[in-house]
């Protein structure tokens, strides 16, 4: 059982600067209605949001916490396992510049969505793999390139897919420190690393 009396401004939404470190766009909304939003887990969430950053038509990344049982989260939280919180990243992304199945393609290519709950050595349920969508576009074409990506995977000898593919919840965003973390920490830790494994675009 979780101690809420353990940390203090439990149940109080994350203050974070709110501007991207890396290039300088709001990482909370109200965002542009152009603009479309994901969820991704790939395990440790400061490799995941590097993955996504920097690509052309992304607007903002952010990390934080989503599909849990907590609401405002602490890190320290999470990392006790008790929560059910996946460490994740929020992509917005412009659609007219950015195909959706190519942040797809890029988060299936970037980890190993096969270790269950675990990425390499990170162990625990926070570094799942997983999809948060917010349109059912989004979730039968996360389900597709799930399906394809597997073919894939087994072609090269992997076991089955463990990502698990949900409407998204509530996402709370991370603590100030760990957004865009490998952006301010040069050589900060990074466990990210896919299977080698090339999606087929048919």
């Amino acid at each position: 059982m979780i101690n809420n009396d353990s940390v203090s401004d439990i149940n109080q939404e994350m203050k974070i600067s709110a501007i991207h470190y890396v290039n300088s766009s709001k990482m909370k909304p109200p965002f542009k209605s152009s603009l479309e939003r994901i969820v991704f887990g790939m395990g440790c969430f400061w490799g995941a949001e590097k993955c996504f950053w920097s690509l052309e038509g992304v607007y903002t990344t952010a990390v934080g916490y989503i599909a849990g049982q907590l609401e405002h989260p602490t890190y320290q939280q999470v990392c006790s396992g008790q929560t059910g919180h996946n460490e994740a990243v929020l992509v917005v992304y412009d659609p007219t510049i950015v195909n959706l199945k190519d942040l797809l393609v890029k988060f299936w290519q970037s980890h190993d969505p096969t270790q269950g709950m675990r990425q390499g050595n990170d162990k625990g349920t926070q570094y799942r793999s997983g999809i948060y969508t917010y349109t059912k576009e989004q979730q039968e074409l996360a389900k597709q390139t799930k399906s394809d990506y597997q073919s894939a995977l087994l072609k090269a000898g992997y076991p089955d897919i463990t990502t698990e593919i949900k409407d998204a919840d509530s996402f709370y965003y991370a603590e100030e420190y760990h957004q865009q973390y490998l952006a301010k920490n040069l050589n900060g830790y990074c466990g990210l690393g896919g299977t080698n494994v090339k999606f087929e675009q048919g």
